[in-house]
């Protein structure tokens, strides 16, 4: 594994192992404190255990981070070279997320502080995301705007310091990632299809539907995707020829765009378009807003070619830059998690009593303690 690097907690020294296990991935990873290094991180992703069933089941979840949970500890201190007594402290995600899955993550890393005789730092996964940039060379600087783009988030965020968040927009509906992963199930793509929609863009005709922008002239900066979504859905009815249900009629089966259809590269790349130039567009006016100069990208979406180029190209325009974490980090990981356990160290405590919070609002944070 390479090693990433962020600016070290002052005055901190120790590893601190973090755990994520919030949704379909288990992520493990040890972050050194003396050397702002992430040293050692194992990953499991669920995609292989979900993709029968489109999307990802919450039952199976949970017990597949039973099963690899513990395995993975194991792999990631036996990389860094130590021993559980070794570290200085755990964390692990406490939510938001699948309360089944995340209560396998607190249950395992309040079983082993406890047999190891160390403290436990809960963190919020989305606080995971959002500084995950730090992890970046060069890391950027405080204060920033964070545009966060997973499956369940899409929000920009002033950055002013850890726990020092001003949100400035968010979706009123679904988040850019489902957007993607909806359409994607539309156009009879596999799970996740996010990155396959993406991969299909690649052939197509950005100009080639007139897929809606919703709220792109709002004024404010908020986002809008459902609209978008039934757009993609009308598209492939008229693609297949299938007309919509008559007014009162039980609802016909939305239709799926044949895998051979021959403008199913061009829709991806419509539906593409639409998603990232709503989302380039918001993240250009926030810079605008607030006379800030740098904006980072956080969460799965991040690591969406077309998105980086775009966002890269659109700020540069304006004299200002884009902080992304390596591609490898876009998605859920230990590493985000150990990052953060490591930014709050100050808050370890030998409580072993297991709360998750599935919903859990980001502006809920605040600053850390004074070490």
């Amino acid at each position: 594994m390479a090693e990433l690097s962020t600016p070290t907690p002052a005055g901190q020294t120790g590893l601190v192992l973090g755990i994520e296990s919030s949704c379909d991935e288990t992520g493990v990873a040890l972050f050194d404190c003396a050397t702002g290094r992430v040293v050692a991180e194992s990953l499991h992703s669920q995609i292989a255990l979900h993709a029968p069933y489109g999307g990802v089941v919450p039952e199976l979840a949970s017990r597949d981070h039973i099963r690899y949970g513990l395995r993975l500890t194991d792999q990631a201190l036996r990389q860094a070279g130590v021993a559980g007594q070794d570290v200085r402290a755990i964390a692990y995600t406490q939510g938001p997320g699948l309360a089944g899955a995340l209560l396998v993550g607190a249950q395992l890393a309040a079983s082993l502080a406890f047999a190891w005789g160390k403290p436990v730092i809960p963190v919020h996964h989305m606080e995971g995301h959002l500084l995950s940039p730090l992890l970046a060379d060069p890391a950027p600087a405080f204060p920033f705007i964070a545009l966060l783009v997973s499956g369940g988030h899409t929000q920009l965020m002033q950055v002013d310091g850890v726990g020092q968040y001003t949100l400035l927009g968010d979706t009123i509906d679904d988040a850019a990632g489902e957007a993607f992963d909806k359409s994607a199930k539309l156009l009879g793509l596999a799970y996740p299809g996010g990155p396959l929609l993406a991969k299909l863009a690649e052939s197509g005709d950005a100009a080639a539907f007139a897929i809606p922008r919703p709220l792109l002239h709002s004024g404010d900066l908020d986002f809008s995707f459902a609209g978008l979504k039934t757009a993609v859905a009308n598209e492939v009815r008229r693609l297949t020829g299938t007309e919509l249900p008559a007014r009162g009629a039980v609802s016909a089966p939305q239709p799926l765009l044949p895998v051979d259809h021959p403008r199913r590269a061009d829709l991806a790349a419509s539906v593409q378009a639409a998603i990232v130039d709503s989302l380039v567009s918001k993240s250009l006016a926030a810079l605008r807003q607030t006379g800030l100069k740098q904006i980072v990208v956080a969460g799965g979406v991040g690591a969406n070619a077309r998105l980086r180029e775009a966002l890269t190209a659109g700020a540069a325009r304006i004299g200002a830059r884009v902080s992304y974490p390596p591609v490898a980090l876009c998605t859920d990981n230990g590493a985000m998690i150990a990052h953060v356990g490591a930014l709050r160290l100050a808050e370890a405590k030998a409580d072993y009593a297991v709360n998750v919070r599935p919903r859990w609002p980001l502006m809920e944070l605040s600053p850390p303690l004074a070490r």
